[in-house]
């Protein structure tokens, strides 16, 4: 009992700081989301049930954010944990000899996000970015002004996906890295002596290991990348005609620019419903088959 009380006494602290930090913002979050709120005068409050909901759920806005969310997210995740997982593989291989490699490799990451957006629009930019002009004198295209990145509304909301591409991939390169070298050596040696060929390796003994490791690289990068803010605003602001805002951008717009905390609130509480669904789904999809 004495030992219980003393873990509960040194879990206290930590646990009041997240219901301060976190409990609290998400419950008021939910409880504003049933009435109607101007931002002017957030002590006046109307109950008006689920009709925020509805009104989001109902909004075509609202659902083509979302759309962009998804597809937003799929393609930086995607890119991010090819490069990163292939990154890690090769790091693994060289061992001891990729140390300066990744450090190299993960100078990415100290970069903050609106610097990275800021990098990014000036390579992307019209007629004046750099990567235009690499790929025109490297005869890939006709001109410099030949793919407009960032105000093409058929491309932008994939082109803005480059800068969370470039900035985290490092992370998923060293999280994939220290699963792999956390693999028994023992079980790969075994599976060589028995014929295994290093595709088997790989598929029957590599991959089933880092399962976990690969359930917090989806599910942690899969969130971040969906609520990503700063990075598209930084370089489009939404635009152009709205075709690069995502689900968190359109929040704010409904917040700040109009005013509306109600529906603003109702937006996030869907928001958040959803993403704890997905990274749920995700532990039981990807991680709990390695455990059983």
């Amino acid at each position: 009992m004495t030992e219980n009380r003393f873990v509960l006494a040194m879990l206290a602290p930590a646990a009041i700081f997240l219901g301060l930090l976190v409990a609290y913002p998400v419950a008021l979050l939910v409880f504003n989301s049933f009435y109607k709120v101007e931002l002017i005068a957030p002590d006046v409050r109307a109950w008006v049930g689920l009709q925020n909901y509805i009104e989001v759920l109902t909004s075509s806005r609202v659902r083509e954010s979302a759309l962009r969310t998804v597809q937003y997210t799929c393609f930086a995740l995607l890119f991010e944990f090819v490069f990163g997982f292939c990154a890690a593989l090769l790091f693994n291989a060289i061992a001891e000899g990729s140390r300066w490699h990744r450090t190299i490799f993960a100078l990415p990451l100290m970069v903050p996000p609106i610097v990275a957006g800021l990098l990014w629009r000036f390579l992307l930019i019209g007629d004046i970015g750099i990567l235009n002009y690499g790929l025109d004198s490297l005869g890939l295209v006709d001109n410099p002004d030949a793919i407009r990145w960032l105000s093409d509304e058929d491309v932008v909301i994939y082109a803005v996906s480059f800068a969370d591409i470039w900035l985290t991939t490092s992370f998923v390169a060293l999280v994939s890295y220290a699963g792999l070298t956390n693999i028994p050596r023992e079980l790969l040696e075994a599976a060589r002596i028995d014929g295994a060929s290093a595709l088997k390796r790989f598929w029957h003994v590599t991959l089933p290991m880092m399962r976990p490791v690969l359930a917090v690289v989806v599910i942690v990068r899969g969130v971040d990348a969906a609520k990503t803010f700063d990075l598209i605003w930084i370089q489009t602001q939404g635009g152009p005609r709205h075709q690069s805002e995502v689900i968190s951008m359109n929040i704010y717009q409904r917040m700040v620019r109009y005013g509306d905390l109600g529906d603003a609130s109702a937006s996030a509480t869907l928001f958040l419903l959803v993403m704890i669904l997905l990274a749920v789904v995700a532990y039981w999809k990807i991680w709990r088959p390695a455990n059983d």
